[in-house]
């Protein structure tokens, strides 16, 4: 496999909702470019656990080359669970194909890739998929389609192509730019042949090609007065003004496809090579130094000489200084080598599989880099591209260039590597917040061993997932952007990994208090020949505001007690409070005060104190109105606008309160305080409410009391404590 330079590399992401055909499509654009595929089967859908399920749940890649230059096709998610993976892949990307299913139109993981393109502002085109459906060849839908596109994301919306559709149904494009007709036969495996445009399109094809080149024109001095001085603009300066405009985001074409036709997909593979940007036209990428900045003379500027993890999301902070400065790194060949690493894939043979793009300089097999993230050396052999699940080998990549490398010591997804010294940091995208936790247990003793080796290599490459340990319930908690989600991840460990769990629903970390101050006597007193047991207290309970937790005090006074008696009172106290009253929730936000008692010269103990202690704990409870609290949540849950009242409602119906919404384009973002009993699958309700358009994240914010109906309830099916056996 040669290398390419960066002029003759194209890294186009596929995105859009889930079942319009992306992966189908890059399978048949491979085909059409004669590239080896896996035994018919789709060359980017080689994870078993997708197999399976018919879903793409994680990016991957492949290539294609044609009339001269590299294509490297990135395939993404479409299912709003894994849509997360679709903005990773843009990162790497100079353009985003959004493809739409003709038959469904415009959905909901359709403008959320869109924004995500626009987030990062690169270029985006639109590809009509599905375009031989039966229900999608009416003259009528496919006009209501483009004008339903045009609503949506703006006037710039502009069709390049229209269908052939006829009564042998859709079997090929006219390219309103060069005004010719591709036709396609059932046979004819993607390339098409050139021909008249039919006569009954022959008006609309006109009309098609004048606004697109007054589109085109818009805004370019040049442009208009060649366009105003001929009526036209000639092919090629056309092309080249669709080129820049592309570019520069003032038009987003439209194409159409068929992919399980192989119909049109040659001038797709045509059309990517034409008008989308190499990495060489792309705007520089901002890198932070992590040392001071030195100009070389001639303007450039070069570097001078609630929880406890348990197997915690990979980290992404490494031991270098903060950045120190901001440069601007071209994608050039000229540049000190530089590699940012944007996909992890844990191979059961292969080992770790580091995805990057090749931001600046040339890299070659056997080099030693400089993992700036961390501070370590990495060497870089067998260096390749993807073509699905196969490495290609290839003996350099230039700038811009996608490539893969095996068996990387420490590197994680996010992290830059380059030259020794150079020392840049180019930022990674904020690690997407998981929106669903559950419980997960170990059916065995070797399968509690297994889980967190097994879970961390799962993290490296999702970083939407989260495992860690409550301290206050002690569970394992699981944590993902949904039930599919994490019941994939339960299927991959036992595929990969032989470790087999069970999922609970999560227990809500309730604690108890009490509402007004009681005092209490506790007198713990056992003979039985020899040395007895005595110990005699009194103490004081009392509120505190919410999050103070405990507070002891000794107000004892001539000696009532001895010094050395006082802390075994605390500590029985401590111990009855942590095994709770009501339901066996710990106590919190009280203050103790032992302020009388009494004791025997020779019976009284530390242990005899203890379990007096707990005793007056006990008595208290009687008279102190002990109360349940709840964690109530910090919710900000950012939706479409015309879902706001359907959400707020729901809000409402789980005890919720909004404290504020705020309007972001079509957006609406609710700021809520909702407990925590009630967001536990809260996920699954938000994308039924916004037709999967919705996210929201959370984070813990204060502890209430439960209402007394709910604390009933809970009261009754929860285990109450026991007696101690010493008592």
């Amino acid at each position: 496999m040669r290398s390419y330079a960066n002029t003759d590399i194209r890294n186009i992401a596929f995105t859009g909702h889930s079942h319009s055909g992306k992966t189908a499509l890059i399978s048949a654009m491979l085909k059409t470019a004669h590239m080896p595929t896996d035994n018919g089967n789709a060359v980017t859908a080689y994870d078993e656990e997708e197999q399976a399920r018919g879903i793409t749940m994680s990016n991957a890649v492949a290539f294609a080359e044609w009339a001269g230059i590299r294509i490297n096709l990135i395939d993404t998610p479409g299912f709003h669970m894994f849509v997360h993976e679709a903005r990773a892949a843009m990162l790497p990307a100079e353009a985003a194909v959004l493809l739409i299913n003709a038959q469904s139109g415009i959905e909901s993981v359709t403008t959320t890739v869109w924004n995500f393109a626009a987030d990062l502002n690169i270029p985006r085109i639109l590809v009509i998929n599905h375009s031989d459906h039966p229900k999608a060849t009416g003259t009528a839908d496919r006009v209501a389609l483009v004008e339903a596109l045009r609503e949506r994301f703006g006037r710039q919306v502009i069709p390049v192509q229209l269908p052939i559709i006829d009564k042998q149904g859709f079997h090929g494009v006219i390219d309103l730019v060069t005004m010719e007709a591709f036709l396609y036969s059932p046979t004819s495996e993607g390339s098409g042949t050139r021909g008249p445009i039919p006569a009954d399109l022959e008006v609309e094809a006109r009309a098609a090609h004048e606004a697109l080149v007054e589109l085109v024109a818009e805004g370019k001095d040049d442009l208009l007065e060649e366009f105003f001085a001929l009526g036209t603009i000639p092919e090629d300066h056309l092309i080249q003004a669709i080129h820049d405009a592309i570019r520069e985001d003032r038009i987003f074409p439209i194409l159409y496809t068929s992919a399980l036709g192989n119909i049109a997909t040659d001038h797709l593979l045509d059309f990517l090579k034409l008008y989308v940007p190499s990495p060489s036209e792309r705007p520089p990428i901002p890198a932070h130094t992590l040392q001071p900045i030195k100009s070389n003379g001639n303007g450039a500027n070069t570097p001078g000489a609630p929880s406890i993890p348990v197997a915690s999301s990979p980290e992404r902070v490494g031991s270098q200084e903060p950045p120190t400065d901001t440069i601007l790194c071209p994608l050039s060949d000229t540049e000190p080598a530089t590699l940012y690493v944007y996909k992890t894939l844990i191979d059961p043979f292969a080992g770790r599989i580091s995805f990057f793009k090749v931001i600046s300089g040339c890299i070659r097999n056997e080099a030693s880099l400089e993992n700036y993230t961390r501070s370590e050396t990495e060497r870089l052999t067998h260096i390749g591209i993807m073509q699905g699940r196969k490495l290609v080998e290839v003996p350099e990549l230039h700038a811009g260039d996608l490539g893969v490398v095996a068996k990387l010591r420490v590197t994680q997804t996010g992290d830059t590597l380059g030259v020794k010294g150079h020392g840049l940091r180019i930022d990674p995208l904020p690690a997407p917040e998981p929106a669903m936790t559950y419980a997960i247990e170990p059916k065995s003793r070797a399968d509690e061993d297994k889980l967190a080796p097994a879970l961390h290599k799962l993290m490296e490459e999702d970083l939407q997932l989260r495992f860690y340990r409550d301290p206050q319930t002690n569970d394992f908690l699981l944590a993902g952007a949904g039930q599919l989600h994490i019941e994939a991840v339960v299927s991959k460990l036992r595929r990969r990994y032989h470790t087999e769990v069970t999922l609970k629903s999560p227990k809500v970390p309730y604690r108890e208090t009490i509402r007004t101050t009681a005092t209490g006597h506790g007198r713990h007193k056992k003979q039985s020949g020899g040395h007895g047991q005595f110990g005699d207290c009194k103490i004081r309970i009392e509120p505190l505001p919410r999050g103070t937790g405990f507070q002891f005090v000794n107000d004892i006074f001539g000696g009532a007690i001895p010094r050395n008696f006082v802390p075994a009172i605390e500590k029985g106290i401590l111990e009855t409070a942590v095994r709770g009253h009501l339901a066996g929730y710990p106590f919190v936000d009280f203050r103790a005060t032992v302020f009388d008692g009494s004791f025997h010269d020779v019976d009284s103990s530390e242990m005899a104190f203890k379990i007096a202690g707990r005793l007056a704990f006990r008595a208290c409870m009687e008279n102190a109105k002990p109360s349940l609290l709840e964690p109530i949540m910090r919710v900000e849950i950012d939706i479409p606008d015309d879902t706001a009242g359907a959400v707020v409602g729901d809000l409402n119906s789980r005890r919720g309160r909004v404290q504020g919404m705020d309007t972001r384009g079509r957006r609406a973002i609710i700021s809520a305080q909702v407990p925590l009993a009630e967001m536990l699958a809260y996920s699954t309700t938000l994308t039924a409410l916004t037709h999967g358009q919705g996210s929201h994240r959370m984070e813990m914010d204060h502890y209430d009391f439960v209402p007394t109906a709910i604390a009933d309830k809970i009261t009754s099916t929860s285990k109450r404590p026991t007696e101690d056996p010493e008592d």
